[in-house]
């Protein structure tokens, strides 16, 4: 059978992939019609219909159905033999704590291991849309809505507990959860229900929140716990590396909070060997 044209098989892949002509026609930078022409052009040529067009969108059909996942690998494994050859650069999208505070610490120790890979860290938190954010991998936690078609790959487990400066513990006298509550609470906008959280999962009663000091990010209100300002709610990644230093303590230790860091990507960025290298590494270091 004479294969169908590229372009039409690209463009079929791409929507099908979204779910949407539109977003299809942004990732190849083209226009809507001429995806829609050119899915009609592989409609044509294979004798089959592959998407039922309605008033909101497009649905797969049988076929069509059929036809995506093979198409997906191909393109993946047509994406990372050219890596191979021309390596280019990978964009990471990872919210702003995690990557001042576990990522960057960690990255020389990718880069010793694999000089050859470019990465470009974005800071970004939130739902990703990989075209319109122009990034290849993402970081997100598992209550992040996961991409159509994407891979998520998990790495990290987190846990959450208060943390403090060493000295905050014996001017309190911290030795049980509830004497937390002769210290100032310190709150991140992003995460308000930390507290209430953390003293609901380690069944503590008997201590009243008080918003004591509120801060726009977590590394704010962590670099705040570490220069004694009060005790602070701290997911155990972000602050390991400053209790191993001595800067904070976790008086109480970290429990489980059932989230866990993911890195999510496109399966043909999954296939080029950069990012499968450096989605290794996180594996290996989380």
């Amino acid at each position: 059978m004479r294969l169908p044209p590229l372009n039409a098989l690209r463009a079929f892949e791409a929507a099908a992939r979204h779910a949407s002509l539109t977003r299809a026609a942004d990732e190849l930078g083209v226009t809507h019609g001429a995806v829609s022409r050119q899915v009609k052009a592989l409609e044509d040529h294979l004798g089959v219909t592959l998407f039922l067009r309605r008033h909101r969108g497009i649905v797969l059909t049988e076929p069509g159905r059929a036809l995506l996942p093979s198409l997906t690998a191909a393109f993946g494994l047509i994406a990372g033999a050219v890596g191979t050859l021309a390596p280019s650069r990978l964009v990471l999208s990872c919210p702003a704590t995690l990557m001042m505070r576990w990522l960057i610490p960690r990255m020389a120790t990718f880069k010793r291991l694999h000089p050859e890979v470019d990465i470009r860290l974005s800071a970004a938190h939130g739902p990703v849309d990989f075209v319109r954010d122009g990034v290849d991998l993402a970081i997100r936690n598992s209550l992040t809505p996961l991409p159509d078609g994407a891979v998520a790959v998990p790495f990290l487990k987190e846990s959450f507990g208060p943390v403090c400066h060493p000295r905050l513990v014996e001017e309190v006298g911290l030795r049980h959860p509830r004497d937390l509550a002769r210290c100032r609470f310190l709150h991140t906008e992003t995460r308000l229900s930390a507290w209430e959280d953390w003293l609901s999962a380690a069944e503590i009663d008997g201590v009243k929140v008080r918003e004591d000091e509120r801060f726009e990010h977590f590394y704010f209100m962590l670099q705040a716990a570490a220069s004694g300002l009060g005790v602070a709610i701290g997911p155990s990644a972000l602050v390991e590396d400053d209790i191993a230093a001595g800067r904070l303590v976790a008086p109480f230790g970290f429990l489980d909070n059932g989230r866990t860091c993911l890195v999510m990507a496109p399966p043909q960025t999954v296939a080029r060997p950069d990012a499968r290298a450096f989605i290794d590494w996180l594996v290996g270091v989380g």
